[in-house]
């Protein structure tokens, strides 16, 4: 590993396709007789969503958000959405797929966006939680790792659009 930035792995690709199918398995069993529809927050989840629904074994239907920051010139920070759902989730359950938990705003506002659908239920599935920053209190329902406090890259995190396609997860310094 010489790519300059890259430090040491934290996770493997073994580590993560093992925690995958645990938290699959847990899933499954929760949603046992139900149709589930799985939304992936684009772009640093789609690697996760796609092994993870690949173990699933209940109906389900798969939707992408895409979410965007903005400030104005105060310096005040917006969320807009890039990409809203294509299906309507009144009345389903709903499982929310995140690759990294961090201070915990960003998934309150998608969360809060989402309850206005009024979906039978919605759970929260995350790959990486990083209760140090957090600022806002989060269930999470599904957790593969409790990460050190650092900034990581590779299984679909970047840094500046780069590294998503490592197939694990490594510290970077930049």
């Amino acid at each position: 590993m010489n790519t300059p930035g890259l430090g040491k792995i934290i996770y493997t690709e073994e580590q993560i396709q093992q925690r995958i199918a645990e938290i699959a398995a847990t899933i499954n069993r929760d949603y046992t007789g139900q149709e589930l529809v799985v939304i992936c927050i684009l772009k640093g989840s789609f690697y996760f969503v796609a092994d993870l629904t690949r173990r699933l074994t209940m109906p389900m239907i798969v939707d992408f958000l895409s979410i965007g920051v903005t400030h104005d010139e105060s310096g005040k920070t917006a969320i807009k959405f890039n990409k809203d759902l294509d299906v309507d989730i009144d009345g389903k359950q709903v499982l929310l797929v995140e690759d990294i938990i961090g201070t915990g705003f960003t998934l309150g506002y998608i969360c809060q966006r989402l309850e206005t659908s009024h979906p039978a239920s919605l759970k929260i599935c995350t790959l990486l939680d990083n209760p140090a920053e957090r600022l806002l209190p989060i269930q999470i329902d599904y957790k593969c790792f409790t990460m050190p406090d650092m900034f990581v890259v590779g299984y679909g995190l970047d840094y500046r659009q780069h590294f998503r396609n490592l197939p694990y997860i490594a510290e970077y310094r930049y």
